[in-house]
């Protein structure tokens, strides 16, 4: 059976904190998001009960041993509970899914991917989950609290990156770790160390060097490429500079010795308001002194050469000997 679900807002049903004196089915429920196993269901009702909940409609079967207590919406959270109830006991959340719900935002819900051990016995599937096998699952790759069980942080974007579609999302995927603040330092260096076979190794282990070195978006990175084989030098990225207010501000790229600011701008800039924000800022720089450029994310990737060509002469003019 297909899985169909909202985003991850709160569901429309009522899950408030059973009382104290609620039955173990009750907490059950409350625990795993109104998702329950039917091994689960049977241990607390008798069949004929089971089958009167799903007859009247109180309960649904969403997949062959997988049954949701409402006949509501399927949330995000729910579905992850779906996939690990219905690969087995020995199933949880990895990759990118597991990242995802440890707090890593822009990407899509779907697939939802699961890490199974090598050896173990895997069930039918729903449609829409992907299993994946791993000979390397130590406790410290998977995370001690929270429900349901799912990879640490840095096994769960090192396995994101391994899984992507192509390079550049896998590349996107590490950097967002990073923006967000969800793994930071060497963190995926120790985990890449220790799988012995991980896909795409020197791509993940260079944007997380980069991206742990201040270029923490994929335009980011791709400026960075850009300027590293063009044989410019190397900019400090996400430098700290006070405005002329006093508050704390990050330059995307700033070769200090020359004065000159690179600005990457994103989407963001659509909003009027950001984009006065920066106009600003662009002031400010400006007034100091600084000579400031900016791009949109869409020229580092289409205009290659004409970005190089306008930054080569900036810092020419800047007085950069070349």
């Amino acid at each position: 059976m297909s899985l169909r679900g909202t985003s991850s807002s709160p569901a429309a049903w009522d899950r408030r904190l059973p009382h104290d004196d609620a039955d173990e089915l009750s907490w059950l429920l409350f625990h795993q998001e109104d998702v329950l196993s039917l091994a689960q269901a049977r241990r607390h009702l008798s069949a004929k009960a089971i089958r009167h909940r799903l007859a009247t409609g109180r309960w649904r079967q969403v997949h062959r041993a997988v049954l949701v207590a409402h006949n509501g919406p399927v949330s995000a959270g729910q579905l992850r509970w779906v996939a690990v109830l219905a690969a087995g006991p020995q199933a949880i959340l990895g990759g990118l899914t597991a990242a995802q719900a440890g707090g890593v935002r822009g990407f899509p819900g779907r697939p939802i991917h699961i890490l199974l051990p090598a050896s173990c016995r895997r069930e039918a599937l729903p449609a829409g989950v992907l299993a994946h096998r791993t000979t390397t699952l130590t406790d410290r790759d998977v995370l001690a609290v929270g429900q349901p069980r799912r990879t640490m942080p840095a096994r769960s974007i090192v396995d994101a990156a391994q899984w992507a579609g192509d390079d550049q999302q896998a590349r996107a995927i590490v950097a967002a770790g990073f923006q967000q603040r969800i793994v930071a330092g060497d963190d995926l260096h120790l985990v890449v160390e220790r799988l012995p076979r991980v896909r795409r190794r020197q791509l993940i282990l260079a944007t997380a060097a980069d991206a742990a070195g201040g270029s923490h978006s994929l335009p980011e990175l791709e400026f960075l490429s850009l300027i590293r084989r063009s044989g410019l030098p190397v900019p400090t990225r996400q430098k700290i500079r006070c405005d002329s207010a006093g508050r704390r501000r990050y330059l995307d790229a700033y070769f200090e010795q020359w004065r000159v600011h690179i600005e990457i701008d994103g989407g963001q800039h659509v909003d009027p308001r950001a984009w006065w924000a920066d106009m600003r800022r662009q002031n400010d720089l400006w007034i100091e002194g600084d000579r400031l450029l900016r791009f949109p994310a869409w020229a580092i990737r289409a205009k290659p050469d004409e970005v190089v060509t306008q930054l080569r002469a900036a810092l020419k003019a800047a007085g950069w000997p070349g």
